[in-house]
């Protein structure tokens, strides 16, 4: 029986456009991340560079960017918050029937962004909704690194096999799945988190 729900942030609760960057950069003549880029972006999600040497990265190599059409070319990908996935954990939470925490990859630049576009009433609202919410560049780490799913049920005394974890990407769940998490490779578009329990009865 599931005690504990790990969930992720992008396209689990708020809405994301994963093509919109692409086309934001190639309006600057930038089509494909290559080795090179895909690595500070590594870097930047897990902590590694901070955000003026992540961005003076882009800017060096592509003089036709500057700070702020690079922070909206990245930042596109952010999209809504709806409303009823945000009631959907807070009355989840207020039962108290599972322990919550949220864990993303993520970085500053859309942490901020995710921040204005949800605004800080409703932030903080949903990030009460759970005992501890983990971002990869707070924890050097990210998914599908199996030392950081390790890592959240060792400091919070989980049992794999009693918790739940949520992601719409395959190789993440796939991670997940080989330390003993129950998965959910959750659909966007197709699946929406507030059908956790119709869609997946078969595991409470």
């Amino acid at each position: 029986m599931i005690k504990n729900i790990i969930f992720d942030f992008g396209d689990v609760f708020i809405d994301l456009d994963k093509n919109a960057p692409k086309e934001f950069f190639s309006r600057f003549d930038i089509h494909e991340m290559d080795p090179e880029m895909r690595q500070w972006n590594l870097d930047y999600e897990r902590g590694q560079l901070s955000t003026s040497a992540f961005v003076d990265h882009y800017i060096a190599r592509f003089p036709r960017l500057n700070p702020i059409s690079f922070a909206t070319a990245w930042n596109s990908i952010i999209q809504y918050f709806p409303q009823k996935r945000l009631d959907w954990i807070k009355e989840l939470a207020q039962s108290r029937k599972y322990r919550l925490f949220l864990l993303s990859n993520t970085n500053d630049l859309h942490m901020e962004r995710v921040m204005k576009n949800m605004d800080e009433s409703r932030f903080i609202q949903f990030k009460s909704a759970f005992e501890k919410f983990y971002l990869s560049q707070d924890l050097k780490l990210r998914k599908p690194n199996p030392e950081i799913f390790e890592y959240v049920i060792r400091e919070n005394n989980l049992k794999p096999n009693e918790t739940l974890f949520i992601d719409d990407i395959p190789e993440n769940t796939r991670a997940a799945e080989k330390i003993g998490l129950k998965t959910w490779n959750i659909k966007p578009g197709k699946e929406d988190i507030t059908q956790l329990f119709k869609l997946k009865k078969e595991l409470f």
